[in-house]
């Protein structure tokens, strides 16, 4: 599903924070002023912290929409949309409709374009070979709307609206031979005898078939209507007729169901697309787009070098922290103020890098170089984003231009970042109603050193009492987190904003000695104390990670 407009996505990390979401929503829209020709749409990596939660709701913007894997899904194909067949189609305008347009299968939907199910044209074959069920007529409620299409025929007698709802169908020759052979309620093809058309009404026939063009008496039409029985006059012969009017049957009785049909999203990965494709053998499967709705049908042949997603990375450049199928995507841009992390890229790419507190720092710069006009709103989140990542400009990470580029966004904005801050994070440290799992995620990323790998979460704190309620609830957690997030060492930072102080929590095998060497402190029962330690990029990980390269050295 190719569009003239490609759009591009602007991620930021898993376990996304203030930063990570307010650069993606404020870049992006950066880059819709510049770029016309582009839709530029910020995502989520995770779910938005209570933190972040607040700063957009307070300038009055939405949560981007979740994203978790950028491998090229069913959407990125070349599909162009399609119509299904009503259910009461007949088989045999499936049949041509499968010749006109090349196609082994057809999907079959409501007037509202749910998939009912698809038939394939080994269904219509084996439905045109069973010569000998005489009710399949009867047993599919075939309308007498397919049977004068199929027979290009005319009603002689009776409701061109009805349907043949029982009985059998047979052929009337003489009166001597269909004797005991015409029953009530049967569909019976004569010619244009009329003592055999006579006779198959009297002895209960529903419909007559009258075949050849013969011509119909006002006494036939008076005793078939005076019974309640339908005619029917085709110009095929009697052999003809008997061979088409199985063709006649709705397509919804011959059709493979949707309970019982592979079917895919718009968002289907197309690798697991071509697993389940695989695995069937089937040829054609139907798609259905973010409604539900039937989109297209799509084969083996559709997956061959499908669009890749483009993204822009901001605040992140660690292949442990982006979302899944990264490898497979284009990575067009990163944005970032970390180190320069595990990225690989095929081909050179635009990658602005720069030693400040903060991504938003960076994306105001690029505002201010293109001559773009800050709006209060984007402001807002930018300045919140600064405030967050600087402690409210205390943070050893926060450098001059930080705390200048902070104020300049308050002023268009029209917040006290002090009181603005103080806010914020009080909202980040409200825990009632949340689990450990959720505030644990809401700031935690994963590092990896050599074949070393941990993880170090944050959370920031107004008050003692907020902190201590924290460590309590997360504490207990830790040995499930290891498990899910694959790591065999977890840290977490409780941050107290205004002491400067941070207790450090840690769980894992080796993770007491790596944190005392690291910080060249005393560790105990799980819990470092670290005064005037309140940066993870800057004071965290670079200590962790020269230690990790001296333990590799000694041993």
């Amino acid at each position: 599903m190719s569009d003239s407009i490609r759009k591009v996505n602007v991620i930021g990390h898993l376990n996304p924070d203030t930063d990570s979401i307010c650069a993606a929503i404020s870049y992006a829209y950066l880059k819709n002023q510049l770029d016309q020709s582009t839709i530029y749409e910020a995502r989520r990596a995770g779910a938005v912290n209570r933190e972040t939660g607040y700063a957009l709701k307070h300038f009055g913007f939405e949560e981007p929409r979740l994203i978790t894997s950028v491998r090229p899904q069913l959407k990125d194909l070349d599909l162009k949309e399609q119509a299904g067949i009503d259910p009461e189609t007949s088989l045999y305008v499936a049949w041509n409709l499968m010749a006109e347009v090349g196609a082994s299968t057809l999907a079959i939907t409501d007037a509202k374009r749910k998939l009912q199910g698809v038939i394939a044209v080994q269904d219509v074959a084996r439905a045109n070979m069973d010569i000998l069920d005489r009710s399949s007529l009867a047993t599919a409620k075939t309308n007498y709307v397919n049977i004068l299409d199929t027979l290009e025929a005319n009603i002689v007698v009776g409701d061109p609206k009805g349907a043949i709802t029982s009985g059998e169908v047979c052929v009337g020759t003489t009166p001597e031979a269909m004797e005991g052979v015409v029953k009530p309620g049967d569909t019976v093809l004569v010619t244009d005898r009329v003592e055999s058309q006579r006779f198959a009404l009297e002895a209960g026939a529903a419909c007559l078939i009258v075949c050849c063009e013969a011509a119909v008496s006002d006494e036939i039409k008076r005793l078939a209507a005076s019974k309640g029985a339908t005619i029917i006059a085709t110009e095929y012969d009697t052999y003809a007729t008997a061979r088409l009017i199985s063709m006649s049957i709705p397509v919804r009785a011959k059709m493979l169901p949707t309970e019982k049909v592979e079917s895919f999203s718009l968002n289907t990965a197309v690798e697991e697309a071509t697993r389940t494709m695989t695995r069937t053998g089937h040829r054609l499967f139907p798609v259905t787009d973010e409604e539900g709705n039937y989109f297209a049908l799509v084969s083996g042949t559709d997956m061959v070098n499908p669009q890749k997603k483009r993204v822009i990375l901001v605040d992140h450049a660690e292949v442990s922290q982006m979302v899944d199928g990264m490898d497979e995507a284009e990575i067009l841009e990163v944005i970032d103020h970390h180190r320069v992390g595990t990225l690989e890229t095929p081909g050179p790419i635009f990658y602005r890098l720069q030693p400040v507190g903060c991504t938003c720092t960076i994306v105001y710069e690029m505002f201010q170089e293109n001559g773009i006009e800050i709006p209060s709103n984007i402001a807002g989140l930018m300045m919140s984003a600064i405030l967050s990542d600087t402690l409210c400009f205390r943070s050893p990470t926060c450098t001059p231009r930080d705390v200048y580029v902070g104020k300049e966004l308050a002023k268009i904005c029209g917040e006290d970042p002090d009181v603005y801050s103080d806010a914020m994070f009080d909202a980040g440290a409200d825990l009632e109603g949340r689990t450990a799992e959720e505030v644990f995620n809401s700031d935690f990323k994963v590092f990896s050193r050599g074949n070393v790998s941990f993880g170090v979460g944050q959370g920031s704190y107004m008050t003692e009492n907020s902190r201590k309620a924290g460590e309590e609830l997360l504490a207990p957690y830790f040995a499930d987190a290891a498990k899910v997030k694959d790591v065999p060492m977890i840290f977490y930072m409780f941050t107290d904003i205004k002491s400067q102080t941070t207790e450090m929590l840690y769980w894992g095998n080796g993770a007491e000695r790596l944190c005392a060497r690291a910080f060249n402190c005393e560790a105990k029962d799980g819990m470092a104390v670290l005064p005037g330690v309140v940066s993870r990029k800057k004071q965290v990980i670079p200590a962790m990670m020269n230690t990790l390269a001296k333990l590799e050295i000694e041993e």
